[in-house]
């Protein structure tokens, strides 16, 4: 089963709140609530991918000082296997303007479970609220 490498991170606004975007029309579990990133490219570090994706995706810059690993989730889909750290970031630059046509929302924590997300998210909520 091929491992596939993803990083992501959950942004947390002054008022403690997670932002969740919702998987675009035509991607697989389009649809579902995730907490942004996406897969790493060969020869980049997680954090990279991280900067690099929520760039691409909301327009907010970040800066690895910025980035704290809180966890990280290991799921077995049908095809592969996603292997998955999330980060929380607290601080970036720019408003977050979502590039991809999909829906962003700033969620609290214990809210989080009242939006459908792929597998591998969900039991990343349960960190978010001890965390949080």
């Amino acid at each position: 089963m091929t491992l596939l490498l993803v990083a992501a991170c959950a942004l947390v606004d002054v008022d403690g709140r997670v932002l969740i975007a919702s998987r675009p029309e035509g991607k697989n579990m389009a649809g579902l609530w995730e907490f942004p990133g996406g897969k790493v490219e060969p020869g980049e570090r997680p954090e990279q991918t991280v900067i690099r994706e929520l760039y691409e995706e909301l327009g907010v810059d970040i800066t690895e000082a910025c980035l704290a690993p809180l966890t990280f989730a290991s799921h077995a889909y049908d095809d592969f296997h996603l292997l998955m750290p999330l980060f929380v970031c607290r601080r970036w630059s720019g408003p977050v303007t979502p590039r991809e046509g999909q829906d962003v929302k700033w969620v609290r924590p214990v809210r989080l479970r009242d939006y459908p997300m792929p597998p591998a998210d969900a039991p990343l909520v349960a960190h978010l609220i001890d965390m949080l």
